[in-house]
């Protein structure tokens, strides 16, 4: 404890020290003067001036604020709350240029030129009058129109007159130029893709370039600006930083050769997000007035040490549950401290963008929303990254039960050296001669007290069940048949007959599926785990004799053995394993307590082995194949036995919420997180990667043609992260404790992601329904390959994740805005899932899934190249003599 104290300490204090060395400060000249002019709108958030009183309140707040910055105001417009603005502004002291808004609007156009002769005429503080802005840049005019308009306003006042264009347009039109009483330039290196360490060069060379162009004629640069936030424009990057240093470098450099200019703009505007993400952010104000940044000293940003205290005390606080942590080691510690530190800092990182920025209701919408699927996906990839340092970092396994470990001899009730042990096997339309090897592999059991209960239900053709029936009699006394017809709750109603006809001295009761084939040592081994009292259940895993069958039978033999060879041996160190209705023993006892087997899920086993936990029962497992069974015919069925899994599933975490109160059930603290954190890893991230792909296809054109950008540091880079978490999880993990080949843990992977859409309509079909029939999946090469493509939504939305992630890369192309680069890599990232479902729904209907295939090509290769054929290995028999030599070969 005091190695793992001291590591929390030692990351917790590098993390404090990180913040230190990344704290960034940078210089730029001084500026302790009054700026000549800024840009000014009056305008409210929503863009309304609806209160003249409430707002001539506001517009006085704001110029008494401003006179304190600047001797001049710029105004765009001389209606919607701007008149309001030069009889206040001569309040303070100060000037006005007043602004005419032109359009294509004949009447509009006349109303503003009306109100800002009037504003010109009837104020002394009044020093100019800009009629339209970018008007020509925006083709809301022609030269010969908008020159009309110029002359029209001269004549009414004795004040310059001029209109606001963006630089080049007064280079390429002369005639603009000869029109005005001076030139009112606008200079805004961001938009033209300038960094902000050129900025202020191109903005004096423009501005001398224009005094070349027109000597004699009065220059100002009336706008010129950086903004705070927002998405970058190729090489240029708004940010804070950047935003004071080329603000207080412009303004040095234009003082020191007499430049006349008007910083654009004083106050943050909210309202301008159509804008793109920048529109907001131009002020040297926020929207609350208050200062962005310093005019003198270093830049630095004022709240980075209060992000910094975020940051270390999240981490902090995420890295304590390492301290319950029975016999953590010093590097696992280490890994989980720095991924809770880790975290720390992507909190504090959302609570600084949440600060800095503004949001209308659709992007605060959208933000708090991400930031809700967020919080659970950062959940599961913590919980990923404890299992990696558990087994990877960890002391191992101690409660494993291990084949050939000493146990001691197994008692139960008065001194029975063998206790009864009363195996059951139900079956429903089971192929006979598949169960025939299940039973002849029960009778060949190394065990002296067992018998064997075979339950047919529900299937009344004579066919299935009186092959099973006859055999049992050749089988001997030991084995029980019933053929129960209309039975009610699926697979639990089945067993409920079997445990009525159960031999009243047994004390243990086994259950395996219909295509299990048990090895003899089954009993032997494991009935003496119950020699201690406590123990209610004993588990053994899943297997399977037919990953030969094809390549994606291969594959899917690869994803069973991650889940019984990673997740239940871990599970198991907290006494929380996942019971599974196949090479299981149960305490008849425990069995009582919880009530027997249920008819209110389709999942019976996984319902029964969590009802005996709640029970204070321990529970053992062993991850030694002691029976090897038969894997789905088809992808379909594939399917559809995890579409029931995961909707049983669901129907549990319903049924048993309640339990899981403090005080509600013998459960402890790390059995509930243990089934809390499995049911979240599991149906949470399966349905939460769907719901957040199909929502960022929603926000797709909001993007690729909106301008709005999604923020990548809380948003999109949390999603690549989670991937990369989940991507390790899976190949650290597959290649510490899973003893298969790497050809085969890759198409483990893509078996696990191709059942994504699968998980996630059957906890949907959770949410809205109670019950759904069980379904059998069909196994021993019986069903054939449905006509139907099996995977025909994953290819609409997988199809529609690359399309999308396609055409943000296309119409990004002339902004270069890297965030939505990397949302567009997530798009991609996100369709994989989908297009793995794909991949096996095409590889069964091909000729790859055929070992054959690979075979023959090889065996080509080798004669195309000149080497002597080598014979390949055949297909391993479907017989099941010895099971454990069968599962090495399929490994």
């Amino acid at each position: 404890m005091r190695a793992v104290v001291a590591v929390l300490l030692c990351v917790t204090a590098v993390h404090a020290a990180l913040w230190g060395v990344f704290r960034q400060e940078q210089q730029a000249p001084d500026f302790r003067g009054i700026l000549p002019s800024l840009s000014y709108a009056p305008f409210e958030p929503g863009h309304i001036v609806a209160d003249v009183v409430a707002d001539s309140e506001k517009v006085r707040a704001d110029l008494k604020k401003l006179s304190t910055l600047t001797r001049a105001v710029r105004l765009y417009s001389s209606t919607e709350g701007n008149e309001l603005v030069p009889p206040i502004a001569a309040e303070f002291g100060l000037k006005v240029t007043v602004g005419a808004w032109i359009n294509k609007d004949v009447e509009r156009n006349e109303r503003e030129i009306e109100a800002a002769v009037n504003l010109a005429r009837h104020n002394s503080d009044v020093i100019g009058v800009v009629v339209g802005n970018e008007t020509i840049y925006r083709g809301e005019q022609k030269i010969e129109g908008l020159i009309d308009l110029i002359k029209k306003v001269k004549k009414s006042v004795n004040i310059p007159v001029t209109t606001g264009e963006i630089w080049n347009i007064w280079r390429d039109n002369p005639e603009l130029a000869s029109s005005v009483d001076f030139i009112a330039a606008h200079v805004l290196p961001y938009w033209e893709n300038f960094t902000d360490k050129q900025a202020v060069d191109q903005a004096v060379d423009r501005y001398e370039l224009l005094r070349n162009q027109f000597p004699g004629k009065r220059i100002v640069i009336a706008e010129f600006g950086w903004p705070s936030a927002g998405y970058n424009l190729r090489n240029a990057d708004p940010g804070p930083f950047e935003q004071a240093v080329v603000l207080r470098n412009f303004v040095a450099r234009a003082d020191a050769i007499g430049m006349e200019y008007n910083i654009v703009e004083a106050i943050d505007q909210p309202w301008k997000f159509f804008e793109g993400g920048v529109g907001p952010y131009w002020g040297i104000l926020n929207a609350e007035r208050e200062p962005k940044f310093t005019w003198t000293g270093p830049v630095v940003n004022a709240n980075y040490w209060k992000l910094a205290i975020i940051a270390v005390l999240v981490g902090i606080l995420m890295s304590l549950p390492i301290l319950r942590l029975e016999g953590a080691t010093a590097m696992q510690a280490l890994l989980l401290s720095a991924a809770a530190n880790g975290v720390g800092a992507w909190v504090a990182t959302v609570f600084a963008y949440w600060a800095g920025h503004y949001f209308v209701f659709g992007s605060a919408f959208a933000l708090i929303l991400g930031l809700i699927l967020l919080v659970p996906l950062v959940l599961i990839a913590m919980a990923r990254i404890e299992e990696i340092a558990a087994i990877a970092l960890g002391r191992g396994a101690r409660r494993l039960i291990v084949k050939g470990m000493p146990v001691v001899p197994a008692t139960i009730g008065e001194a029975v050296a063998f206790p009864k042990v009363s195996i059951h096997v139900p079956a429903y339309f089971e192929p006979p001669d598949m169960l025939k090897q299940t039973l002849d592999a029960v009778s060949r059991l190394d065990y002296p007290n067992f018998e064997c209960v075979v339950i047919i239900n529900n299937t009344p053709d004579p066919e299935f069940w009186q092959p099973i029936q006859d055999h049992c009699r050749v089988l001997g006394e030991r084995f029980k048949f019933i053929n129960a017809e209309k039975v009610e709750g699926f697979k639990a109603g089945a067993l409920r007959i079997a445990m009525a006809r159960t031999a009243v001295d047994a004390e243990i009761i086994g259950i395996i599926d219909a295509d299990y084939v048990v090895q003899p040592d089954w009993l032997k081994d494991l009935v003496p785990v119950f020699a201690d009292p406590r123990v209610g259940l004993v588990q053994a895993p899943q297997d399977h004799r037919d990953g030969d069958r094809s390549l994606m039978h291969y594959i899917m033999n690869g994803e069973y053995a991650g889940f019984f060879d990673i997740g239940m041996v871990q599970r198991n160190e907290a006494n929380a394993i996942i019971v599974h209705g196949t090479m299981c023993l149960i305490r008849r006892t425990a069995m009582d307590m919880a009530g027997g087997w249920a008819g209110d899920t389709i999942c019976e086993d996984t319902d029964l082995g969590l009802g005996i936990i709640e029970h204070g029962w321990l529970t053992h497992y062993t991850n030694h194949r002691y029976g090897h069974g038969l894997l789905p015919d088809t992808y379909e069925a594939f399917k559809k036995q995890r579409h029931r899994w995961a909707y049983g599933g669901f129907q549990i975490v319903k049924k048993h919420w309640r339990r899981f109160l403090p005080g509600a059930s013998r459960l402890s603290p790390d059995q509930r997180r243990e089934f809390a954190l499995g049911w979240l890893n599991w149906l949470g991230a399966e349905s939460l990667g769907v719901v957040v792909a199909i929502l960022n296809l929603i926000w797709v054109p909001i993007v690729a043609f909106a301008d709005i950008a999604i923020p990548d540091k809380i948003l999109t880079l949390p999603i690549i992260a989670s991937f990369a978490v989940s991507l390790l999880h899976f190949v650290v993990l597959y290649r510490l404790r899973v003893p298969v080949k790497i050809g085969q843990m890759l198409g483990a992977m893509v078996a696990a992601m191709s059942v994504q859409w699968t998980v996630s309509r059957a906890v949907a079909n959770g949410l809205i329904t109670d019950h759904l029939a069980f379904a059998r999946t069909s196994k021993g090469g019986f069903s054939l390959v449905s006509v139907e493509f099996q995977a025909f939504w994953e290819a609409v939305i997988g199809v529609l994740l690359l399309a999308g992630a396609a055409v943000l890369v296309i119409t990004n192309n002339d902004k270069q805005v890297r965030e939505i680069y990397v949302f567009a890599a997530v798009l991609v990232l996100e369709s994989l899932p989908f297009l793995s479902a794909v991949a096996i729904a095409i590889l069964e209907n091909s000729r790859i899934n055929e070992f054959s295939f690979w075979r023959n090509t090889g065996v080509r290769t080798a004669e195309l190249i000149g080497l002597r054929p080598v014979a390949m290995p055949t297909v391993a028999s479907a017989s099941p003599p010895v099971p454990s030599e069968i599962h090495r070969e399929a490994n």
